[in-house]
């Protein structure tokens, strides 16, 4: 027997050996010594290992010539005899020990590696209707099987899926008409949203798996977003894991905040600003309006903490059902197209108090919005920037013509919403994602629509979505008196300078 098949089996120390040889040596120097008890030969083969080593034909001839020893002799004689013989027949058994021994150990290496095989195919057979094996590698062929060799490649176990859906969906005869109907844009925008976010998503291929193309990671994302089915259904439909389909959104979702908001939802810089205000000129008669301001809820599942501070007062008494929310306030200019978006406050809180914890109101009273009316509705207060209805009872009829005017500027903003809201119908319903995670998602939300609205995208009548959200007119509605004066003022030229819809009245 080789060293090395001992080392690999792990065998005994070889104390072990050497305590077992000497004991079974003195054993029987007791007996050829003129000890009343013999030696039997069930005794010879307890002291043996498994009794095995009297078959041996090298024992037996051992045995037979010191059984043949004359019981008369000297006692010194046969033990100088036995002394003698005693290294030769030490070595002799050692050996044939280890032998055994190194049988012993391999018999039970290979009975336990059978064990091993029967219990996997077993378990194969138990998950081969909704299971299939992926094999894996082959570099570490021809090792041990300890280091994951023997000349079998690694398998992974994997759920099988289909993907007949978006592989149809993928194709290039899938036509446009259909393709728009599902996620809401067309095909040429689909690849225009897959090709800038290609190097933030993309993924590379493992040794276990390969990786999910771009193309299928922004479409779980889209049509999550566009259907606001639940994840069991996204999962469905891409062949995909619910887990891995709720991190493809989330991924999906930081990318388009990273990589697409900046170009894609900004506020306007000079020429642009100009362009919007002529614009808004052209339509309703006032100057310098720079966008169209609104707010609106997302409705949410209940949190944990806080409670109070996302309970949608509103909300729950128009429709006798307990709301709870967060809010999206939004500034778009003339075509719908989103410059500015405040995400996240509380459903509790009002149009005006979320205006006043927002960023864009922060640059506002820096003095960023110098010459800009931002229209809102009577739910925000009147300011040196921010431009609002009359609310008070009994109005002239300037005031009235004024009230139109904003009104149609109002409409822009709620229209860019309600387009919002029917483009991604998760925005309809509480989405399956941690209040923390929410902002991500709307904002991703805002900058595919505002991909959509600069390409043109209509969206299907089927789709049209009416915002319900309530204005409740804050208790100092009246800001500023400069602002006052120059509304008045508005007012005055609009219905002088027959703009105003009640011109027919005067």
């Amino acid at each position: 027997m080789e060293t090395q098949s001992f080392t690999f089996l792990s065998p005994q120390p070889l104390s072990h050996y050497n305590a077992l040889d000497f004991s079974w040596f003195s054993d029987m120097e007791m007996g050829f010594n003129g000890n009343s008890k013999k030696l039997s030969r069930r005794d010879t083969d307890e002291s043996l290992v498994n009794g095995e080593d009297l078959k041996n034909d090298g024992f037996k001839d051992i045995l037979s010539s010191l059984l043949l020893l004359d019981e008369g002799a000297p006692k010194q004689e046969q033990h100088q005899w036995l002394t003698g013989f005693e290294p030769t027949f030490e070595a002799d058994y050692k050996e044939k020990v280890e032998e055994i021994d190194a049988t012993y150990h391999c018999s039970k290496m290979e009975d336990s590696s059978s064990s091993r095989k029967n219990k996997r195919s077993r378990k194969s057979g138990s998950v081969a209707a909704s299971s299939s094996t992926v094999s894996v590698g082959s570099d570490n062929a021809g090792l041990p099987e300890s280091s994951g060799g023997s000349g079998h490649q690694r398998r992974l176990w994997v759920k099988s899926r289909s993907k007949d859906w978006w592989e149809r969906c993928n194709h290039p005869d899938f036509s446009d008409e259909e393709f728009k109907r599902v996620f809401r844009m067309s095909k040429s925008t689909f690849d225009l949203i897959c090709e800038e976010l290609e190097t933030a998503v993309m993924k590379k291929n493992t040794m276990l798996r390969e990786a999910i193309p771009v193309r299928q990671r922004v479409a779980v994302c889209i049509w999550r977003l566009a259907t606001g089915e639940p994840l069991r259904m996204v999962s469905k439909r891409f062949g995909l894991g619910i887990s891995t389909c709720h991190k493809l959104i989330l991924e999906v979702c930081s990318a388009i905040k990273t990589v697409l908001m900046p170009k894609y939802l900004q506020w306007p810089d000079e020429n642009k600003m100009k362009q919007i205000k002529d614009e808004f000129e052209s339509i309703t008669g006032i100057p310098n309006v720079g966008g169209s301001m609104y707010t609106t809820h997302i409705p949410i599942i209940a949190p944990k903490t806080s409670v109070a501070s996302y309970f949608n007062k509103k909300h729950t008494e128009r429709n006798q059902k307990t709301s709870y929310s967060i809010t999206l306030q939004g500034v778009v200019d003339q075509n719908g197209v989103f410059t500015d978006a405040c995400i996240g406050w509380p459903g509790s809180m009002t149009d005006d108090q979320v205006l006043e914890k927002s960023a864009f109101h922060q640059r506002a009273t820096m003095g960023q919005l110098k010459d800009v009316w931002v229209v809102g509705g009577k739910g925000y207060p009147l300011m040196d920037w921010v431009l609002v209805p009359y609310t008070h009872q009994n109005l002239t009829w300037g005031q009235h013509a004024f009230n139109e005017k904003i009104w149609e500027i109002e409409k822009v903003g709620k229209e860019a919403f309600a387009r919002l809201k029917g483009r991604w119908g998760c925005l309809q319903k509480r989405i399956e994602v941690k209040l923390q995670e929410l902002p991500v998602v709307l904002g991703a939300c805002c900058v595919l629509h505002n991909i959509c609205e600069l390409r043109n995208e209509e969206i299907e009548p089927g789709l049209k979505f009416e915002v319900f959200d309530d204005e409740v007119i804050p208790e100092n509605n009246l800001r500023s008196m400069a602002s006052d004066q120059a509304r008045d003022r508005i007012a005055h030229n609009l219905l002088h300078h027959g703009l105003g819809g009640a011109t027919g009245f005067y």
